[in-house]
Parts: C-alpha cells; sequence; structure tokens
C-alpha cells in the first residue's frame, strides 16, 4: 500500500504550478454565489501531464495560467481545507498543492489513493454548506496594521514586530486566501471597520494528537499521524533546497513557540543580501520563520511559518521545513515535545 501511495505522489508531484505571484486578477470578481454554487464535477478528474521542456534553456515551457481564479477550484480548495488537507493558500487555481491534498483526502476517508476528482471524492466532501461566507472588518483589525516590511534583514531588526502591512493581507491570512482571491470577491471593497466582505469560510482548525509526522522530500508535503497511524492532517511543504538541504533520518519535536523571534547568522545558515553580522530578527506573521517555530533536536531545524505562504512548494527553504502560517498554528496545537518527525528521501 505505501509503495503504491509513493507512486501516486511521484506522479503527482509532476504538476505544473499555476503561480499566481505576478497575476492580477483584480479586473475579474467572482461572487460568492458563483463559488457556493460552483460544480466540483467540472474540474478535470485526471492528474495533469508535467508540462512541456524548453529544449533550449532545459526548463519548464511557459503555460499561460488560467485568467481568472475557477470558481469551482476555490470551492474545492476550502473543502479540503476544512477537511484536514491543507491546500495551501486558496486561490482559485488548480495544481500540484490541490492534487497533494486530494491525495491526502482520499487517504483520510478511505477512498482508493488515486489524487483523481472524481464522485467518490466529491461525495466524501461535505458540500451542503455555503463555502463563502461574510465577515465584518473591525476597529482591532484596521488598528493592527502597521507600515510596510523592508526586505533587508538589517532594516527588519530595527523593528519591534513584524505584523501586518494592509487589512487585505490580515484578512487573507486569516482565511487561508491568497490577497488576489480576496480582492476579486470583493470588487470595489475599501477594506475599513464596519465593512462586511465575502472570505473563504473553512472551518475550524484541525484536532487531533499527532503521534508522528512524515516531512516527505520528494512530494513535498509534511502529513501527520496519531497513535493508530492515521492520517490526520496534510501540509503542502518547502522542505530544504539543494544548497540547504533538510536533515535526514528521524528527529524530535523539541519545543513549540508561537510568535517567535528569529537569529539571523550567515556563519552558520545563510547569508542575506549584504548582512554579514548576526542580527535579532523581531516576531510577528511576517519575520523570515512566521508566526509559528516548531523546533527539532537537530540543531538550527525547525518547522515553521512563512511570510509569503503563496510561495510554499514553489520556492526552497533554508533546511528547514517551512508551513503556511495558519497551517504551522494548527499543527502546533496537535503536537508536543517528544514526537517523531521522520524525514524521507
Amino acid at each position: 500500500m505505501r509503495f503504491f501511495q509513493f507512486l501516486v505522489l511521484l506522479l503527482l508531484v509532476t504538476l505544473p504550478i499555476a503561480s499566481v505571484l505576478a497575476q492580477d486578477v483584480s479586473s475579474a470578481p467572482l461572487t460568492a454565489d458563483e463559488v457556493n454554487a460552483a460544480d466540483l464535477q467540472t474540474i478535470p478528474a485526471q492528474v495533469l501531464p508535467p508540462p512541456a521542456v524548453d529544449e533550449e534553456t532545459g526548463s519548464d515551457a511557459a503555460v499561460p495560467p488560467p485568467a481568472v481564479p475557477d470558481p469551482a477550484i476555490v470551492k474545492l480548495q476550502i473543502l479540503l481545507d476544512r477537511a484536514g488537507a491543507s491546500p495551501g493558500v486558496i486561490d482559485g487555481f488548480d495544481g500540484d498543492n490541490v492534487r497533494k491534498a486530494v491525495w491526502a483526502v482520499e487517504i483520510m476517508r478511505g477512498l482508493p489513493a488515486d489524487g483523481l476528482i472524481d464522485a467518490e471524492l466529491i461525495a466524501a466532501l461535505d458540500t451542503k454548506e455555503p463555502v463563502v461566507g461574510t465577515y465584518t472588518i473591525t476597529g482591532e483589525d484596521a488598528a493592527a496594521i502597521g507600515a510596510p516590511i523592508p526586505e533587508d534583514y538589517a532594516e527588519k531588526a530595527q523593528r519591534d514586530f513584524l505584523g501586518y502591512a494592509s487589512v487585505v493581507e490580515l484578512l487573507a491570512e486569516r482565511f487561508h486566501m491568497d490577497e488576489d482571491l480576496l480582492t476579486a470577491l470583493n470588487p470595489g471593497a475599501q477594506f475599513v471597520a464596519g465593512e462586511a466582505v465575502a472570505v473563504a469560510a473553512y472551518g475550524p482548525d484541525m484536532t487531533g494528537k499527532v503521534a508522528r509526522l512524515e516531512a516527505d522530500k520528494s512530494a513535498r508535503q509534511l502529513r501527520a499521524y496519531d497513535a493508530e497511524d492515521r492520517l490526520i492532517a496534510a501540509y503542502p511543504a518547502t522542505i530544504g533546497s539543494e544548497d540547504n538541504p533538510s536533515p535526514s533520518g528521524t528527529h524530535l519535536v523539541a519545543a513549540v513557540a508561537p510568535m517567535p523571534n528569529y537569529t539571523y547568522n550567515p556563519d552558520i545558515n545563510f547569508q542575506q543580501g549584504e548582512n554579514d553580522q548576526k542580527l535579532i530578527i523581531p516576531p510577528g506573521p511576517n519575520g523570515p520563520v512566521g508566526s509559528m517555530w516548531i523546533d527539532l533536536t537537530e540543531p538550527t531545524f525547525g518547522i515553521h511559518g512563512t511570510p509569503d505562504p503563496e510561495k510554499i512548494d514553489k520556492t526552497a527553504s533554508h533546511g528547514c521545513v517551512r508551513l503556511t502560517n495558519w497551517d504551522a498554528e494548527e499543527l502546533s496545537k496537535m503536537v508536543e515535545p517528544g514526537v517523531p518527525v521522520v524525514f524521507l528521501d
């Protein structure tokens, strides 16, 4: 069974990544009704083929992404998130993170682990409740916004806290959404206190007690199992890089630290820009390790959040296991010191 699941994951990681990092969808609004009424059967069932390779550069040939988010994909992503299989940032675009979450839900629900969006999977997801709801922005939300976050670590070190730079960023992270999707669902919104806006109704965090974690480098996924070896949560993850590989073997959770500061030491880890001195970067969701640090017994390594949730499983990390802030926070409530973390090559 494990071998079959591994083969499925190898197929899944060849999916083209539908990146929207530089895409502007503000001119193509969606409505909550469109998303709530979307038919999941319109989503292609089969795993998508790998992208063509440019013979001159050897890199993946550019495939233009869809012009606008797909309401059915938005709905599917929210339902997967509710089920404990995180698709990463909810953005309305199909891709690797969505299909890995599909595979995880199939395992959780006892379905054939084939990664297909088919009638069995759709029936297993609760499609009755609306997936987009309404949230009224509070005065506390508006008051929490600070100045834009600098890129340079020395400038970051001058701050007291690395919080959110806009209400859009705050709400997008709170409701597990891409900022572009949030603005597309709310055309003309000013995002000020007292205003009601449409947001992803992803549901409450998963609960349970994690007995074992698997950090799968090939699948780029972190999986959580309970004492009965049942998969109870799965998260897309950025796990190391060629220059800064993650550890191998089994290590233990050493501690859980919410809102951590970050010690930048170019002599141990990496050099950022021209900063060649040790720096203490203050805490905050926009800090280098986001809003949560789950320390491992392997020195300098941990499981942590990120200031850039849209980049999860799309860029390399500096050896650690990087999750979205909300996934790292959810996981932190289910683990405790001593939980083994198995790194799978």
